[in-house]
């Protein structure tokens, strides 16, 4: 799993920070810390959004593909089982933490 892009200048994107975030999850509290980003995530989408709608027939200006609460739930439910036994481009990790939070970060952009 790639960030999606990176700023220039040095700044990180939401997505990069978000990544950056995934990867420091081993146990609850950097869980929570993934979780924080991912909202903070979906909080920036919303303002891309709003300040310049993109087409609907494709990701939301933050890269979201799920934006309710109802498709991103069922994407998540959907991977994590396509992925139970991991993929070609997915290693499954023994860590529980980790786990979950692959499963959410993937149902932002997963179709």
């Amino acid at each position: 799993m790639a960030a999606m892009q990176t700023n220039v200048g040095g700044m990180m994107s939401q997505d990069e920070e978000l990544y950056q975030a995934l990867l420091l999850v081993h146990d609850e509290e950097t869980f929570l810390q993934f979780l924080l980003a991912l909202r903070d995530d979906r909080e920036a989408a919303i303002a891309l959004e709003e300040a310049s709608p993109s087409s609907p027939y494709g990701p939301d200006a933050g890269g979201w593909e799920n934006t309710t609460i109802e498709l991103f739930l069922d994407t998540a439910v959907r991977w994590a089982r396509d992925s139970v036994k991991g993929n070609p481009s997915y290693k499954r990790p023994d860590n529980p933490w980790r786990r979950c939070a692959d499963i959410l970060f993937v149902a932002k952009s997963y179709e």
